[in-house]
């Protein structure tokens, strides 16, 4: 019998190594991480994907109840913790049932005791490995790196956390997105919390400036996590040009108090431009002066203080080193200092910035004639 389109297609695949994970991010309770997580099963299921519900928690949301209805769920199994009965994630069924694709809901969450494993971003690493494809979500204030920050804002502790690493092993982290007005209405409408709590939570945790600095924190993962995409993206495609997706600016500052000038400049620019802005310099390991030392220390006082990421390289060739930076970190604008030379000074400087341009990618250069010092 001769095989279908699909077999030969399946045939001819590279075999998967471990399935994707995909985590729906969210800066609050109630933004739709879990009704977006539902929402693509439902797609993928409708595409002829077998898709099951490991474990999703409805918090009694009307939304997310009736999206459930839409797919088959693999039953929880059922722990005795202190004289209560918890449903919890059955992993061995799901490893059992072979889905193509499981979604787990609250990857924070802690197990309870007698369960496979302690956390649940651990079953889920199981699932992985068993080449099982799942979707998950999570809250901004659960990521380890930013749980302190969260706390300090909020003045609530967060108990139940997921270490960084693991959804830097997502293949994929979308942004669960709702405006903070639009999330307060739909607590007060009853939508997230019942009706009776809702002031309650108006006035705590979902406060507009928690939800602005919470919603900004997530913002922030999401652009690094496309960041890290875009870059393995061209390691893995041998690409040695910048991308100038998004702009960044860096200043290059010697111990010369004129310095500040170029810091000053850059940091207009890069407000201007919405850009990251770095100031840098290259230690050469030549001795320095006291007074050159001390100089130095107040341009880099005066660059964090203007917004700048102060990087301290290390090369016996200042071009080159500067050149690797521009490439490595992605730079597009560069600013370089001129001090008012003449004679042989003036050959030497220019002999500098063509070795620069001979080993830097694709950059716009900005040569700012300094005052000397």
């Amino acid at each position: 019998m001769p095989k279908t389109p699909e077999q030969w297609l399946e045939q001819t695949a590279p075999e998967k190594k471990a399935g994707i994970f995909k985590v729906f991010l969210g800066y609050a309770p109630g933004v739709g991480k879990t009704y977006s997580m539902l929402s693509e099963a439902i797609r993928r299921s409708k595409r002829g994907e077998d898709v099951v519900i490991g474990v999703v928690e409805t918090h009694g949301r009307k939304g997310v109840e009736e999206l459930i209805g839409q797919l088959p769920t693999v039953p929880r199994r059922k722990l005795e913790y202190k004289g209560t009965i918890f449903d919890q994630l059955d992993l061995d069924a799901i490893l059992a049932r072979k889905p193509q694709v499981t979604l787990v809901d609250e990857l924070a969450h802690t197990n309870v005791e007698g369960s496979k494993h302690k956390k649940r971003y651990e079953d889920v690493l199981e699932l992985l490995e068993a080449k099982i494809d799942v979707l998950s979500t999570v809250n901004i204030q659960h990521l380890e790196s930013v749980t302190p920050t969260v706390q300090s804002i909020t003045g609530i502790q967060i108990r139940e956390t997921v270490p960084d690493w693991v959804l830097e092993r997502a293949n994929e982290v979308v942004l669960a997105d709702l405006t903070p007005e639009a999330l307060q209405t739909r607590m007060r409408r009853g939508d997230i919390y019942p009706v009776e709590r809702a002031e309650k939570a108006l006035a705590n945790f979902f406060r507009s400036g928690n939800l602005l600095a919470l919603r900004e924190l997530a913002l922030r993962h999401v652009t690094h996590s496309v960041d890290r995409s875009l870059e393995s993206y061209l390691q893995r495609k041998h690409i040695d040009q910048n991308w100038a997706v998004s702009e960044r600016v860096a200043v290059c500052i010697s111990s010369n108090p004129a310095s500040q000038q170029l810091i000053a400049r850059g940091a207009r620019m890069a407000h201007g431009l919405d850009a990251e802005f770095y100031v840098v310099h290259v230690e050469t390991g030549k001795m320095r002066e006291p007074e050159r030392t001390r100089a130095l220390a107040a341009n880099v006082r005066f660059a964090e203080n203007l917004g700048a990421k102060a990087i301290e390289l290390k090369g016996t060739i200042v071009s080159t080193t500067v050149a690797d930076f521009v490439r490595e970190h992605k730079i597009t604008q560069v600013i370089f200092g001129r001090s008012a030379v003449e004679g042989w000074r003036k050959y030497l400087y220019l002999a500098v910035m063509n070795r620069f341009l001979a080993n830097a990618p694709a950059v716009d250069v900005h040569i700012v004639t300094q005052e000397s010092s």
